[in-house]
Order: C-alpha cells, then structure tokens, then sequence
C-alpha cells in the first residue's frame, strides 16, 4: 500500500512537472486554427521538455529510495541535523535550522560548526537572540563573513518576538514572507528540515546535481534554467520525508557530485544520470573508431544520449561538449564578474594603557553597507592613486578628526599593504601607524562610535578578518614600524619614541646628528574651539 500511495504522488507529480515546464516555453502570443490542431495531436515523448525532467514516476521512487539509503549510510553527523530530528519543541527546532542555514550561505560546513554551536549555546532560543544586542551579534559573527546575515537573524528574531507572539512560522510561505534575509532556498529547507513541508530546495550543491542528472547545459543563472530547476527539486523530494531526502541531495553534491572532480563511481544515481551515460556514449564511440568500427552505433543507449532538439531547447548547452570535462560539462555558469577594486588608508594609532598595555583607537562602521556596524582601525575609502604625501595628509586629517586634535603627517609610519578578497570587493588596505604617547593620550576619549581596546578585548570584538590582517602585519614589523618616520624631505629617520624600550637603548637628543626626542606636541596640536 505504501509502494502503490507513493507511485500515485509521483504519477501526479511527474504529470505536473511535465505541464509546468512545457507552459514555461510557450510564446504568448494569438493561435491559428492550425496552431490549435497541432497542439492536440499527439506529442513527441521524447521532447526536450521531457527529456531534462523526471517524468517517469517509476523512476522518481528510485531515484528516492536509493538516494535516502545511500544518505542513512554516509551522511555527516552535524549538529544542526541532529536538533532538526530530536527536538520536540518545534519553535526551537525551526529557530535553530533557521540559524544554520544562514550561517551555511557562502559557508563551508567545516567552518560553521563551531560558530553554530557557540551561537546556540549563547541563544538557544528566539527570545535569547532578540534580546542580544547588535554588538553582541557582531562579536560572535566575527570572522564568519557576510555579515550582514548576523545582522538579518538579529533583525528576524526581534521581529518574531515583537510581532509574532515569539512563534517562528509554520509554513514555507509564511517563512518567506516573513523573516528577512530568507530566501526562496533558505524557506524551503527550514520548511521541509524543521516542519516537514513538502517543498523541493535548488542551492549551488542541488544545481550541480539536478544539472547533470537532466544534462542541463544552459546557463544555470538564467530564469529558465532556474525555473526549471526548481520543478525538478519539488518533482523529486520524497513526500514521506522531504527535509532527510533535501539534506541528501545537498549532501550528495558536496561530496560525490563535487564541482571539479565528481566520484561517479560511488554515486547511488548514476544510473539515473543523463551525464554520466554521455559521458560512457563518447567513450565507447571513440574506442570504436579506434578500433576502426566507424560504421557501428555504440551498444549503450543512445537514444538518449541528446535532446532531440537542442537548437530550440532552452535547457540545452549553447557550448559543444568537451570530452575531457566529461561530466563536468554540466552546470555551465557565465564567467564570473571580476571584484571591483578598491584602496582603503588605514591607520593604526597606538597608546599606552594607564596599567602599561598598548590600546589601539577603533571606529565603528555605519549600520549599513559592507561590514556594516563593524569596529575598525580609522580608514579612508581612496578615490584615486595619491603620493605618499598626499595619503598621509589626507590619513591625519581624518584621525584628528576622530579625535579632535591636529595631527602632523611627519610622525606617520608606513608599515605596508594588506589585501582582502570580499565576494565582489578586491580591497587593498594601506596601513600606516602612529604612537600617541603624551599625557593626552590617557584622556578620555571613549564613545559609542570610538574606543580604544588592548589587543586581547580587540580580537574580542566584532571585527572583520581584514583588520585582523593589518594587525598581523603591524605587529610583524616589529619595532621598525613604531619608530622609523618618514619626514617631508623624504628622508627616512630613526626616532626613539616606543615607551617600553630600555633606559640604556634610549639617546639624548644630539643636534649634531639630527636625532630629536619627540614629544606628543610636536604632531598633537589642540584643535581650537570654535
């Protein structure tokens, strides 16, 4: 009974897949009387449409059956799936697939494990995160990246608590409409993982699986394509347990299906697979004409080797196969648009705590945008190529501005340069130092957008990995970056001006040798109120 209820969903299914698809490719346009004749004569089975979909129901339960054996077998144990299956309250299991499936966008699972478990461990429920504050937020999402997730969980917690009685919702729908930063992917898997709905998922991992099983060679990008994927992925989720055969189908192209090196011996579905059966077509057709057996047709079955018309299918490669790819020919993805470029000045100012630890002056980002409500060291977005001199004028202005001083560009070192790859953002940070060491360095300059953090509070806080960077690289140059000035006749110095060398390492000023002991007024000068 159970094998026959199954056949029937699938029967159903598979005939709706095939009417969605083939509505997708029909032009809007006024019919003729023979246009009207023709679509009522009998159609071709083997039609592009069908051939890139699973409209065989009997082989949608196999694809189910042996892709959910093979996952009970080999699937990773991870803490997000283990709440999803033994958490009986389901506010808290739908709270925490939520939280990692936002942590898992651009993530790899390697990486979100840790961040999960001390996220949930600090916020086990809703409630707990709504409560957090933004800062906080910011802090334990720290080196994460894309951080404006943190900040969309942060901003859907409140909402669901404020708004919503502190009840996630139920329903894949309700899970797009009414969390931010929830997407078409991400409410279906919490839909399906969480609550049980029956609802297909298309990310990258799917895409590269779906795109090889149906030999789809279109650009996997363009709304055609995408449509189509997703008729495929609600066509073949397994209705009985729709989150688990999700899971395997994710699980199957991150570890088998794999972008550049695909274990197709090892895959449940290669029987399934339009590819990998090319791909056996090519070979033993070229072993053929090796041996010289030109005239013969290969033994495997070629009759669905190709869509019987890629010049009209929008599904079909535009690009010719290439036998070395092999199954790797699929997906076809346009060329990536290259990172915009982009120079940032960085200064890093130092002083001396009043117990001896250096502290570094940190500035807040604004709530929007890139690494946005992040701390960073005081920086410039440059517009344009500028001289040393230039940058350096241009760097102090914007410190003493922070810190309501005049500072001199005579006493900036430049320690180097630090690249940092965002996911469209090629930024390169010019880091220059100064060492604030005077009486006004312990005044108080503390602000809800500025302080000054030792450096074991600022790896504490919420920074990026990119000022982690220019911390390393500051700290690599050792003592040659606290002291070594560059003046305005271009000449390099030697200043002895870092407070924890030794009495018997420190000169007395000399003008004979143009050494000078420098003190804070020299390149502080109070900013006259106005």
């Amino acid at each position: 009974m159970y094998n026959m209820s199954k056949l029937r969903s699938a029967m159903q299914k598979g005939k709706r897949s095939t009417l969605t698809m083939a509505e997708t490719t029909k032009t809007p346009r006024k019919r003729t009387k023979e246009a009207v004749k023709k679509e009522e004569e009998p159609t071709n089975p083997c039609t592009p449409t069908t051939y890139h979909t699973f409209h065989e129901p009997a082989s949608v339960l196999q694809i189910q059956k042996k892709l959910l054996n093979w996952y009970d077998k080999e699937k990773r144990e991870l803490p997000w799936r283990t709440v999803a299956l033994k958490e009986p309250d389901v506010n808290i299991r739908t709270y925490a697939v939520w939280v990692s499936e936002i942590m898992l966008q651009q993530t790899q699972v390697a990486t979100v494990i840790e961040y999960y478990n001390r996220w949930m461990k600090r916020w086990p429920t809703v409630q707990d995160l709504a409560a957090a504050s933004l800062e906080e937020v910011n802090k334990m999402w720290a080196g994460l990246g894309y951080y404006s997730r943190g900040r969309r969980l942060h901003e859907g917690a409140q909402k669901v608590v404020t708004e919503m009685e502190g009840q996630m919702p139920r329903t894949v729908d309700s899970l797009l409409k009414q969390l931010p930063g929830v997407g078409r992917y991400t409410a279906g898997a919490i839909g399906s993982i969480a609550l049980g709905e029956v609802s297909g998922v298309v990310d990258g991992n799917v895409i590269r699986v779906l795109c090889r099983l149906r030999a789809i060679g279109a650009d996997s990008t363009s709304s055609a394509v995408t449509e189509a994927l997703w008729t495929l992925a609600n066509t073949v989720v397994d209705p009985e347990r729709p989150g688990e055969f999700n899971q395997a189908l994710m699980e199957l192209g991150a570890r088998v299906c794999t972008p550049k090196a695909a274990l197709c011996g090892q895959c449940p579905l290669k029987t399934h697979c339009h590819s990998y059966r090319k791909v056996h077509v090519k070979q033993e057709a070229n072993s053929q004409k090796l041996l010289g057996k030109v005239g013969k047709s290969p033994s495997t079955q070629g009759d669905i080797e190709d869509c019987p018309t890629p010049a009209s299918c929008t599904l079909c490669p535009t690009e010719p196969w290439l036998d070395d790819l092999g199954v790797h020919n699929f997906p076809r993805k346009p060329a990536k648009k290259a990172p915009r470029v982009e120079q940032t000045l960085t200064c890093v100012a130092r002083r001396p705590s009043e117990d001896g630890e250096d502290e570094y002056l940190l500035t807040q980002r604004p709530n929007k945008g890139l690494l946005a409500g992040m701390w960073e060291f005081p920086s410039l977005l440059l517009d344009e190529e500028n001289s040393k001199v230039k940058q350096k004028g241009a760097l102090c202005a914007e410190v003493g501005r922070i810190l309501g001083v005049e500072v001199n560009k005579d006493l900036l070192s430049y320690v180097g340069e630090v690249v940092h790859i965002f996911s469209h953002i090629h930024q390169t940070y010019i880091v220059y130092s100064v060492s604030v060491e005077d009486e006004h360095a312990t005044e108080e300059t503390q602000s809800e957008k500025l302080q000054w953090l030792t450096r074991p509070a600022l790896l504490e806080a919420a920074v990026s990995t990119g000022l982690k960077k220019i911390l390393k690289l500051y700290e690599s140059m050792g003592e040659l970056s606290h002291e070594v000035l560059t003046l305005k006749d271009g000449k390099r110095k030697k200043v002895a001006k870092n407070s924890k060398l030794s009495a018997s390492k420190k000169t007395k000023p000399n003008p004979a040798n143009g050494t000078r002991q420098l003190s804070l007024n020299s390149f502080f000068k109070t900013t006259e109120e106005t």
